[in-house]
């Protein structure tokens, strides 16, 4: 009778709860209610009745490739509005000239409510120079602009992720590394390239190929074996390959970059005479 009497109030209190579930779909302290949960929010801009939050993996926007998402709140009723169009402009006040960097069209996710994109940052701002990012968003036929601050930093440990450079050909190109996780492995790499056509137009370049050479200048400069030069993937617009990493520590991991006619525009080959390229990531695990 006690095993009874214990089943059915048991089974009261999920029903309860399961009732109070049900009649309020729209707490924020559901599981999994928050799409970006696991996200830094690194700033919302306050205009026109809206709240427009920018969220990232990282906790700021740092120089070279920042992934990040939009969502757009409505003051008014506290809720995320799906379905809106948004295009961003990132922009560089110099004490002389301002300069936008690469950056993609902002599309929609899976949840309706969250808009993703990407924006390659070449240089950090300072107390006279800095960033601001724009935005200009359409709900319901109704557009509206936007516009803040930002402070882009240089990565905390100083190694070097994006090259923002003159080609032989007298082209400016950036080229950016794409976020991974390096491990004792050959592991997957990859990268984006950019050229940079005016201030504002950085078209992403492809068919090109860029030669690596990973080497650990603290151990003799040693490299490695079975690493795969990047060459360009029409699917996902990325060079890709893969660097041979041997042991934990710094790498430099020198770079040439080729046209299609396989002339250097820029980088040299890693010698006994010369022990790195002029181009080059960095990174430390």
């Amino acid at each position: 009778m006690k095993n009874i009497k214990f089943l059915f109030a048991t089974l009261a209190v999920t029903a309860f709860l399961t009732s109070c579930s049900n009649n309020d779909d729209n707490s924020p302290l559901l599981v999994g209610e928050n799409p970006m949960a696991d996200y830094n929010m690194l700033t919302s801009i306050e205009a026109n009745s809206h709240a427009i939050e920018v969220y990232s993996e990282k906790d700021g926007f740092t120089i070279g490739y920042n992934e990040l998402f939009v969502r757009i709140k409505d003051a008014s009723t506290d809720s995320y509005i799906e379905n809106a169009e948004i295009t961003w402009i990132p922009m560089m006040h110099m004490l002389e000239k301002m300069h936008s960097c690469p950056n993609s069209e902002i599309s929609t996710t899976e949840n309706a409510s969250v808009y993703n994109g990407f924006v390659v940052f070449q240089m950090p701002g300072n107390p006279e120079e800095y960033w601001e990012l724009a935005l200009e968003y359409s709900i319901n036929g109704q557009t509206y602009n936007a516009t803040e601050r930002i402070e882009v930093k240089a990565p905390a440990d100083g190694r070097k992720t994006v090259n923002s450079f003159m080609g032989s050909d007298g082209s400016r190109y950036v080229l950016a590394m794409m976020p991974f996780a390096p491990e004792v492995k050959v592991n997957d790499f990859s990268a984006m390239l950019f050229k940079m056509e005016s201030m504002m137009y950085f078209p992403p370049v492809e068919d090109y190929s860029i030669g690596i050479d990973p080497r650990m200048p603290g151990m003799g400069n040693h490299s490695s074996p079975n690493n795969v030069d990047l060459s360009f993937d029409a699917v996902s617009k990325r060079y890709m390959g893969k660097v041979s990493l041997t042991m934990t520590g710094y790498w430099k991991i020198n770079l040439k970059l080729m046209n299609e006619a396989d002339e250097v525009l820029m980088g040299e080959d890693v010698t006994e005479e010369n022990e790195e390229s002029s181009l080059f990531f960095g990174i430390e695990f």
